[in-house]
């Protein structure tokens, strides 16, 4: 019912600059929560950042001060805009909704090189 399409990965250096774009389609109205997920090989998934329908955001830990997330409800969009990116961001980046269940983007990746 809801499809997830990701844009923006790539190789960036570190120190550098990245915006990752989810555009959402379908049962729109549905969502309640949307996020980035990432993944590095060997890793489990982990949050990066969320962002309720009401507006509210949280951070994992390793990204406050560095990543902001952001939407264009206009657009059906979900931003992270990914600052002072660091080695260990390198990972397949992965948006996520949640409404009537929980919906994954096909990933894209990031590599940040030393």
């Amino acid at each position: 019912q809801v499809q997830l399409v990701e844009s923006g990965g790539g190789f960036v250096q570190a120190g550098g600059s990245l915006r990752l774009s989810c555009a959402a389609s379908g049962s729109i109205f549905s969502i309640n929560f949307m996020g980035w997920y990432r993944q590095a090989p060997g890793k489990q998934r982990e949050l990066v950042a969320g962002i309720t329908s009401g507006g509210s955001t949280n951070y994992a830990d390793f990204v406050k001060g560095r990543f902001t997330i952001s939407r264009d409800n206009a657009k059906n969009t979900v931003y992270l805009q990914m600052n002072s990116v660091k080695p260990e961001d390198t990972a397949v980046y992965y948006c996520h909704a949640r409404g009537l269940t929980n919906y994954w983007g096909q990933g894209t990746p990031v590599t940040v090189s030393s």
